[in-house]
């Protein structure tokens, strides 16, 4: 058969048998194909070549593809991935190969010396999004540590990098800060009349990195880009909770480390911030009404539309 310069062949082994297909304009030309095959190999082949009516720009670069098979090879452990790129003297090969996984890549993004040494937790949790739906299963895995040099998150779920996080990242977020806050209060690590900490204060020293698989898929669009799953999100919350709970009560000089470098952080920020307002408020204060009239409240919305002047009789009426 003559074929097209644009195509896509697609070959499966599987079940005892050889499957083919072949792509052209997006339609499949021949249909499925099968026949007996005896070998042990299974998996997928494909191969392809763009059509240039459809993908008017081709020059992928080969970062993308070593950045796609770094990240397939943290969420799947002990399974190698080789990208041979094709040059003038041969082929050029870069192997990917994470044995341990999400614990390992958690202990490459720290580095050496983080604060407190990888944790690597698993679970499995059964449930589901709402009373009119089925359960689904979902598989938790999280690596994380604290460091004062290096912070990072990285979220997964069914082999797709979550770039928006959503549910994973709320969980992670809600989970800390409730946690790490429970902490500080118990053991006394507050001044007196201090807020509590954010999760921005826990971020600035966290290395973390999910790795998360449902039976259900529920991602928020097709470009697997964020995850939306109200009981994905609430059991990750609760996983994360009880082992941030046990970790710092059976290590409680790690805990201590990770809690007095977050306090470090929340009152760099707030000296920070405090300082920035006093700034701006000094450059500011020649234009600014309120700091010349006397009794004058401005208003909370920078929204010119719907700001008024009030006004009111006594101190009273006026608060």
């Amino acid at each position: 058969t003559q074929y097209s310069s644009e195509y896509m062949d697609v070959e499966v082994l599987r079940d005892g048998k050889r499957y083919n297909l072949h792509f052209e304009k997006g339609e499949n030309i021949g249909g499925l194909k099968a026949e007996p095959y005896t070998g042990r190999q299974t998996g997928t082949r494909i191969r392809w070549k763009p059509d240039l009516e459809v993908f008017t720009d081709i020059a992928i670069p080969r970062e993308y593809y070593t950045d796609v098979l770094k990240r397939q090879a943290v969420v799947n452990p002990g399974v190698e991935f080789l990208l041979r790129d094709q040059q003038e003297k041969g082929f050029a090969e870069e192997t990917f190969c994470y044995q341990n996984g999400i614990r390992d890549y958690c202990e490459e993004l720290a580095g050496e010396n983080p604060l407190t040494p990888v944790q690597y937790w698993t679970g499995e949790r059964t449930g589901r999004d709402r009373e009119d739906k089925e359960d689904y299963r979902v598989k938790l895995g999280v690596a994380l540590c604290f460091s004062n040099r290096v912070n990072i998150t990285e979220y997964y779920h069914n082999s797709s990098f979550l770039e928006h996080g959503g549910s994973p990242e709320r969980a992670v977020k809600v989970a800390l800060v409730n946690q790490i806050d429970a902490w500080l209060k118990n053991n006394n690590k507050y001044l007196k009349n201090e807020s509590k900490i954010s999760f921005q204060d826990v971020q600035d020293c966290l290395v973390l990195v999910t790795n998360c698989f449902s039976t259900i898929g529920c991602f928020e669009n097709q470009t697997k880009k964020s995850v939306n799953s109200k009981f994905t999100q609430d059991a990750m919350t609760a996983f994360f909770k009880e082992q941030l709970q046990v970790w710092f009560i059976e290590n409680k000089q790690e805990a201590d480390k990770a809690s007095e470098q977050i306090l470090v952080n929340k009152r760099a920020r707030e000296s920070a911030e405090k300082t920035k307002s006093s700034v701006k408020k000094k450059l500011s204060g020649s234009i600014d009404i309120a700091n010349r009239v006397q009794k004058f409240v401005d208003c909370r919305s920078r929204d010119a539309s719907v700001r008024e002047l009030y006004i009111v009789e006594g101190d009273s009426a006026l608060g």
